[in-house]
C-alpha cells in the first residue's frame, strides 16, 4: 500500500483490514509523529513515522496496524512548558480517536512527561511498560432490527444508573456479568426497569476514565467515572468481553437490548475536561500531541492551565481540534453506538469560548445545526465552577433544573415562604423558561442525584457523613436542604420510620406529577442508603451499590403506580405550561392547573406571600379528553382538612398508607408530611 493512498480525515484509525490501516492525527506544533504497534506482552513490534502532512494532520498508511492489534503514539516536538509546549517522544501516547483502550495507567513517574521535583524539567523515562494501550477495532456486530424508541420528551421518565453498581450484587443476574454492559442489558435487570416506567436509562461516564493516583494509594478507586481520557472508547472495566475490542460490542448489544424494550439509552459525558490534569498531571494523550490546541491555557503563563471544571484543566472548545474531536465523539455514539442523548457534565463550559458564558458559542451554534444530532436528546448541567446558567442554553436543549431539587426539598421539609416556588416547579418552571418561549420539557426535574444524598438518605440525616472518603468530611456539599425527620441515620423509632417513608413518597410524588421530563436517582425506588455519604465519588463497594436484597418492594410498587398513572394521563405530563390565569383570551381554551386553599379559596397574592403557609390543592386538568386530578400537599405538621372542588373523585395514590376517602364527601383529612392523589 503506497503512503501516497493516506487520506489525513477521518481522524484516527480508518480503513482497518489484514493489510494494515490508515492512521491520522491532528497537530499544530509536532515536529513528527509516529505509531508503535506492540505485541500482547506490551513489546514494542514496529514503529511507523507518520510521513504525510496534510494541513496540521499528520498521517500514513500503516501495515502492522491491524485488526486487535494494541498501537500508541509518540509526538516529537519542542518541550517548552513556559510556551504551553509540551512535547517528549518518549512518552507512549493514547490515540485521541480509539475506539477502545486495553489497561490500566499504572502511577510510574515515567508517564508524566517532566520530572516531580522539577516541573519544568523534561522527563525522558519511557511510559509505554506504564500506559493502557490503543486497540484498533474492527467491529461487525448486527445491528439489523435495532430502532430508537425516539420516545417524546414528555412521556420520557429519566433513570440515572450506574453500570456496575446497578447489577453488582443482583442475584437474579449472572455472577459473571455483575456489573457490566451485559449485566445491566441483562433480561432481570431490564425487567426492573420496564416494572417502574422507566424510558431512558442515563448511564454516568462510560468514556474511558483513569483512576486518580491518590485514591488508588489511600484504597479507593474513582467510581463515578468523571475523569475521562477516551472520548470513543467504552471503558475497558465495565466489559465482561475483555478490553481488547469486546467492550465495543457488548455496550452495542446493551443499547440494541435497551432499544428491543422500548428503553433508550443517554450518556453522562465529560467533555470539560481530562484526566491530564493540570501542568503536574500526567502526560496520556492530547497533553503531549497538542497542548495548546486542546487545553484552555492561561493567556499570561502559558505553562498554567484555565480551569473552569476544578479538575485541573478545561478543554478548549474555542479552538477547531478540540471542537471537532467533542462533535466527531458524539457523531460516533449517535451513528456506530446508536445512543439516543447525551446528559453534558458542566456543560457551561463548553459554552465558554473565551472566559465569559455564551449561548452562541461555536459548540452550541454547531450542535444545535448538525443533522446527526438532530433527533437525540441533549441535556446540559448548566453550570460549571465559574457560572450557573439554568434556563440560559437555546431552545434545543434540556436542562437539568437544580432550582426544582433546592425549591421541592425546601417544601417538603417545612421551610418559611417555600409555597410560591413550589407552585413554580410543580407548573414547568415558568419563571425560569417561560419567557423565551421555552416549553416544559426544557427542564429535566430531579430531587436527588449521583451527586448528592440518596432519596431515604435526604430524609434520614441532617448532615452529611463522609469519613470514609477520607476527607476528613470536608467534600461534599454542606448545604443539602435535608432533614432527618426527628433522628440522625438509622432508628427504631417507628414513628420516625414512618414519617422518612411518607417523605420519601412525597418526594417522588412531586417528581413525577410536576411538568418537565423527571429524572430518578437510580436506586431510589428501592430505599437505597449511602449511610449519610454525599459524595461517594470513590466508594466503589457496598456503599454504592444497590442493595437488591434489602429492596424495599412497596417503594419499588409505588413508583411504578406513579409513572403509569403519568404516562397514561395527558393531565400529568403537559408539554406546555399549566399556569392558570383570571382572564383567559377568547378561544385559549380551558385552564390546565388551579391553586386553591384548604378551605377551598383560590390563592390569593396574599397567600402566596404567607410564610407559614404549607398545605395546597393543585387541581389538573388536560381538557375534555383526560381526567382531571386534585392534588392535595400537606407539608405542615399537623393534619389538614381539604374542600374539595365540584365532582365525583377517587382515591388515585397517597404517601399516607392509611389514607381514606369515600367517594363524592366534600371533604378529606390529609395527615401531616403526606400528599394525596385524587381522580375525577
Amino acid at each position: 500500500m503506497p503512503s501516497s493512498s493516506s487520506l489525513p480525515y477521518p481522524l484516527g484509525v480508518s480503513r482497518l483490514s489484514d493489510d494494515g490501516a490508515n492512521l491520522a492525527v491532528y497537530s499544530e506544533t509536532a515536529d513528527a509523529v509516529s505509531v508503535v504497534v506492540l505485541d500482547d506482552d506490551g513489546t514494542e513490534r514496529s514503529t511507523t513515522p507518520l510521513t504525510l502532512r496534510t494541513g496540521h494532520v499528520f498521517h500514513d498508511l500503516v501495515p502492522d496496524l491491524t485488526p486487535g492489534v494494541r498501537y500508541g503514539l509518540r509526538v516529537d516536538g519542542p518541550w517548552d512548558p513556559a510556551s504551553g509546549l509540551r512535547h517528549n517522544s518518549a512518552k507512549l501516547l493514547l490515540d485521541p480517536y480509539a475506539t477502545a483502550i486495553t489497561g490500566q495507567v499504572e502511577w510510574n513517574e515515567a508517564v508524566f512527561s517532566h520530572l516531580h521535583e522539577e516541573p519544568e524539567t523534561r522527563n525522558d523515562e519511557d511510559s509505554a511498560p506504564y500506559m493502557p494501550y490503543s486497540v484498533a477495532v474492527q467491529s461487525n456486530f448486527d445491528w439489523s432490527g435495532d430502532e430508537s424508541p425516539r420516545t417524546p420528551l414528555d412521556k420520557t421518565v429519566v433513570y440515572e444508573v450506574h453500570v456496575k453498581g446497578f447489577t453488582a450484587t443482583n442475584p437474579e443476574v449472572p455472577e459473571d456479568i455483575r456489573g457490566t454492559y451485559a449485566g445491566l442489558a441483562h433480561p432481570a435487570s431490564i425487567a426492573h426497569l420496564k416494572r417502574i416506567g422507566v424510558t431512558a436509562v442515563e448511564l454516568l461516564p462510560i468514556h474511558q476514565f483513569v483512576q486518580d493516583s491518590h485514591l488508588l494509594e489511600e484504597g479507593r478507586r474513582n467510581y463515578w467515572g468523571y475523569n475521562s481520557i477516551g472520548f470513543f472508547a467504552p471503558h475497558n472495566e465495565y466489559s465482561s468481553s475483555g478490553d481488547t475490542g469486546g467492550q465495543v460490542d457488548e455496550f452495542k448489544a446493551l443499547v440494541k437490548a435497551m432499544h428491543d424494550n422500548g428503553i433508550e439509552v443517554i450518556l453522562d459525558v465529560v467533555y470539560n475536561h481530562t484526566a491530564e490534569g493540570n501542568h503536574l498531571g500526567p502526560t496520556l494523550s492530547l497533553k503531549g500531541i497538542d497542548n495548546g490546541s486542546h487545553y484552555r491555557l492561561v493567556d499570561e503563563d502559558r505553562s498554567a492551565y484555565y480551569d473552569t471544571t476544578g479538575t485541573g484543566n478545561s478543554l478548549n472548545v474555542g479552538h477547531p481540534a478540540a471542537l471537532a474531536l467533542v462533535l466527531d465523539s458524539l457523531r460516533y455514539w449517535v451513528t456506530e453506538m446508536h445512543v439516543d442523548g447525551f446528559r453534558f457534565d458542566l456543560a457551561s463550559t463548553l459554552t465558554r469560548q473565551d472566559s465569559d458564558l455564551d449561548v452562541h458559542s461555536a459548540f452550541l451554534s454547531l450542535v444545535h445545526q448538525d443533522p446527526t444530532l438532530a433527533p437525540v436528546k441533549l441535556i446540559a448541567e448548566p453550570w460549571d465552577t465559574q457560572g450557573y446558567q439554568v434556563g440560559g442554553f437555546p431552545a434545543r436543549w434540556s436542562e437539568w433544573n437544580g432550582k426544582f431539587r433546592d425549591d421541592v426539598r425546601d417544601f417538603w421539609r417545612g421551610e418559611s415562604g417555600a409555597l410560591s416556588a413550589l407552585a413554580q416547579r410543580v407548573t414547568g418552571s415558568p419563571d425560569v423558561y417561560e419567557s423565551t418561549r421555552r416549553p416544559t420539557l426544557a427542564s429535566v426535574n430531579f430531587i436527588t442525584a449521583h451527586d448528592g444524598f440518596t432519596l431515604a438518605d435526604l430524609n434520614s440525616y441532617d448532615d452529611k457523613h463522609n469519613e470514609e472518603n477520607g476527607e476528613d468530611s470536608q467534600d461534599g456539599e454542606s448545604d443539602n436542604r435535608s432533614w432527618g425527620c426527628g433522628a440522625e441515620g438509622p432508628t427504631d423509632d417507628k414513628d420516625i420510620n414512618a414519617l422518612r417513608a411518607r417523605q420519601q413518597r412525597n418526594h417522588l410524588a412531586t417528581l413525577l406529577l410536576s411538568a418537565g421530563v423527571p429524572m430518578i436517582l437510580g436506586g431510589d425506588e428501592l430505599g437505597r442508603t449511602q449511610n449519610g455519604n454525599n459524595n461517594a465519588y470513590c466508594q466503589d463497594n457496598e456503599v454504592s451499590w444497590f442493595d437488591w436484597a434489602s429492596a424495599d418492594q412497596d417503594l419499588i410498587d409505588f413508583t411504578a403506580h406513579l409513572t403509569a398513572l403519568r404516562t397514561e394521563h395527558p393531565a400529568l405530563r403537559p408539554t406546555w405550561f399549566r399556569h392558570h390565569s383570571d382572564s383567559q383570551e377568547e378561544g385559549a381554551g380551558p385552564d390546565t392547573v388551579d391553586f386553591y386553599r384548604a378551605d377551598g379559596a383560590k390563592l390569593s397574592d396574599e397567600d402566596w406571600s404567607d410564610g407559614n403557609a404549607h398545605s395546597i390543592l393543585v387541581l389538573m386538568r388536560a381538557g375534555d379528553e383526560d381526567a382531571s386530578f386534585a392534588w392535595l400537599v400537606n407539608a405542615s405538621p399537623a393534619t389538614v382538612d381539604f374542600t374539595l372542588p365540584e365532582g365525583t373523585w377517587t382515591l388515585a395514590t397517597s404517601s399516607d398508607p392509611d389514607q381514606a376517602y369515600e367517594a363524592g364527601g366534600p371533604s378529606i383529612l390529609i395527615r401531616e408530611h403526606s400528599f394525596t392523589l385524587l381522580q375525577g
